[in-house]
């Protein structure tokens, strides 16, 4: 109250020019809109999906899911992997192939030896995709050179560990990082076991470490908190396993994966494979660039398509995994059918 009191004329009049401009875009009628809209969203082929109830306390929650949606078969990923000669294997990291709960986050031998494997296959395109900042991601897998990485979800791609690092996010104004940082901070003060991870294009606040049922509430407001505050700025906000983040427009991890594919085809390599693993939400952009990429002559006609999430939950993957074990496994088993480089 004393700041709101205390601050100088511009900046009261700047304030207040924004949050006219978000309150006469969001009266009554757009609130309205709005809550039909999710709710006709969240109505829609409700009975044919399968409910269950999961977790405990505040964790608990119904969930939806289509009845379709099954565990993913290793023989049936094998068979198909072995047919093919174009493929595209996007992997996201954390949650994926590194644990959340994992301390050291660096990628194990067991998985730079698969990916290794996996990359020396002169019929595959492997990337791992991933919401970590650049510089981590190519120090931790420098010794796989053939790998290509996405990070900070796509705001930065590098083909190869030869290849110099490409911008491909458009926004450069970041000014909205000095709105969102200091709120981060309240919620890091007042939740024991959170911080923030600051990023060249992105924030993110993170609480797998504080107590589960305080995090996630406090995660709740931060959220609200956020779109509220950044709602005139050119940011999306969204939350995930354990984080709130905030990163500029048009980059996401759907682009990445169109991005690849369009390459591929470029090279006269168009997939007839595609493999695609992620956890949290921002897969969901890959999973439903892949689910539509046939009516954009992407890949070819007979494809095999495997878009797997890990854990089950409402996701617009076909398949799901259980846990970071079986994702290895699985990754071990095409590596184990894979054919090197001929020289």
């Amino acid at each position: 109250m004393n700041e709101a009191i205390s601050m100088n004329d511009a900046e009261k009049q700047l304030r207040h020019e924004k949050h006219y401009r978000y309150v006469s875009t969001h009266d009554v009628a757009y609130w309205s809109r709005s809550f039909m809209h999710d709710l006709e969203r969240t109505c829609k082929d409700h009975f044919r999906r399968r409910c269950w109830g999961i977790g405990l306390g505040f964790g608990f929650k119904v969930v939806a899911l289509d009845p379709n949606f099954r565990k993913l078969n290793i023989d049936a990923i094998v068979s198909a992997y072995g047919r093919s000669k174009n493929r595209a294997i996007l992997l996201d990291y954390d949650g994926t192939v590194m644990p959340q709960t994992a301390l050291d986050k660096r990628p194990s031998g067991e998985i730079m030896s698969i990916l290794s494997t996996l990359c020396r296959d002169e019929k595959n395109v492997v990337f791992v995709v991933s919401g970590r900042g650049r510089d981590n991601l190519g120090k931790w897998f420098s010794p796989c050179k053939q790998l290509g990485i996405a990070a900070e979800h796509g705001y930065f791609m590098r083909w190869s560990g030869d290849e110099d690092w490409e911008l491909i996010g458009q926004c450069l104004d970041f000014d909205w990082m000095q709105i969102a940082e200091p709120v981060m901070k309240l919620y890091t003060e007042s939740t024991d076991g959170s911080y923030i991870d600051k990023k060249e294009s992105a924030l993110v606040w993170r609480h797998q470490d504080a107590d589960p049922d305080f995090g996630s509430l406090q995660a709740k407001e931060l959220l609200d908190h956020l779109e509220g505050v950044l709602a005139n700025e050119p940011v999306s906000v969204k939350s995930g396993q354990f984080i709130v983040e905030v990163k500029s427009k048009g980059v996401s991890k759907g682009i990445v994966a169109e991005k690849i594919l369009s390459s591929m085809v470029d090279n006269n390599r168009r997939a007839d494979f595609v493999l695609c693993i992620g956890d949290d939400r921002s897969d969901e952009d890959m999973f439903e660039c892949i689910n539509g990429m046939f009516s954009g002559d992407l890949v070819a006609a007979n494809t095999s398509v495997f878009a797997c999430t890990v854990g089950q939950k409402p996701s617009k993957a076909r398949y799901y995994l259980d846990d970071t074990v079986e994702v290895t496994s699985m990754l071990a088993a095409l590596a184990d059918t894979s054919q090197p480089f001929s020289y």
